[in-house]
């Protein structure tokens, strides 16, 4: 007998699941195998003269840091977010710090720096540039900004720095993924997770964290979460006005209050 409606319909539903689920599996490993892509857009490092640039060797690669020497105890080491030249902060913050040397890293890929950004990767260099500037500064201030508040934390959770300052800061690369693609099981597919929320809890140094009020990125609770993992006493939470995530560093309270945690 010829099939009938009725018993052709299980089959047709059964090779759409079929489809779906091959599609979602697909989708899946696509954001398994490009996901660094995603979170890493590294940009050109602005003309500046070659005695403003340091470089360090660590283990293969070539890391560059835009710097501005200056004699004393105090420096600053800064780290960007994920699409930043960071280069771009040096005359700013000259201006801003006249009494800290200032040195701002350029993620592997980054800025001329070789090899390709990982959180581990970077990690390392901030290690290797923290104690390289110790050698010479013995008061470090430590800043990070959006991705790089995680590198921030983490390195100050193993290096003794002297202030800490988190701008536009987040719980962990994790949680923001998984608020982005919440059909994807994120915690299985991320390399990279900068769990800040881990390393908060090792911080004993004064710490700022900077947050914008109209921050579209980063929302409110993923900061106010990584304040809570604080010790009692350790960090303070301010907020800048009528900013988003990327205008921040437009106000003129911005580099103020820097300043002040540092």
């Amino acid at each position: 007998m010829p099939p009938t409606k009725v018993s052709r319909m299980p089959r047709t539903l059964m090779l759409i699941v079929v489809i779906l689920v091959a599609l979602y599996l697909t989708l899946c490993a696509a954001l398994f195998v490009f996901q660094r892509a995603l979170i890493y857009h590294p940009q050109p490092r602005a003309a500046s003269s070659a005695d403003s640039v340091l470089t360090l060797s660590v283990d293969d690669a070539q890391v560059l840091v835009s710097m501005r020497q200056h004699a004393g105890p105090n420096a600053l080491i800064y780290f960007g977010g994920n699409a930043e030249d960071v280069s771009r902060n040096l005359p700013d913050f000259s201006q801003a710090f006249p009494d800290y040397a200032i040195y701002l890293m350029h993620y592997p890929g980054f800025g001329g720096s070789s090899g390709s950004p990982s959180e581990e990767a970077i990690a390392r260099d901030a290690l290797t540039l923290f104690d390289k500037v110790y050698d010479t500064h013995p008061h470090i201030a430590v800043v990070g900004r959006s991705l790089g508040s995680g590198v921030a934390v983490r390195l100050a959770s193993q290096r003794p720095a002297a202030r800490l300052v988190l701008i536009t800061p987040y719980d962990s690369l994790e949680g923001l993924a998984a608020r982005q693609f919440r059909w994807f099981p994120v915690k299985w597919l991320l390399q990279d997770r900068f769990e800040s929320w881990r390393y908060a809890p090792h911080i004993s140094v004064p710490t700022l964290l900077i947050a914008a009020q109209h921050d579209d990125v980063i929302p409110p609770a993923s900061t106010l979460q990584l304040y809570r993992h604080f010790a009692h006493g350790v960090a303070t939470l301010k907020v800048i006005p009528d900013v988003g995530h990327n205008s921040v560093s437009d106000s003129p309270d911005y580099l103020k209050l820097i300043g002040a945690g540092i």
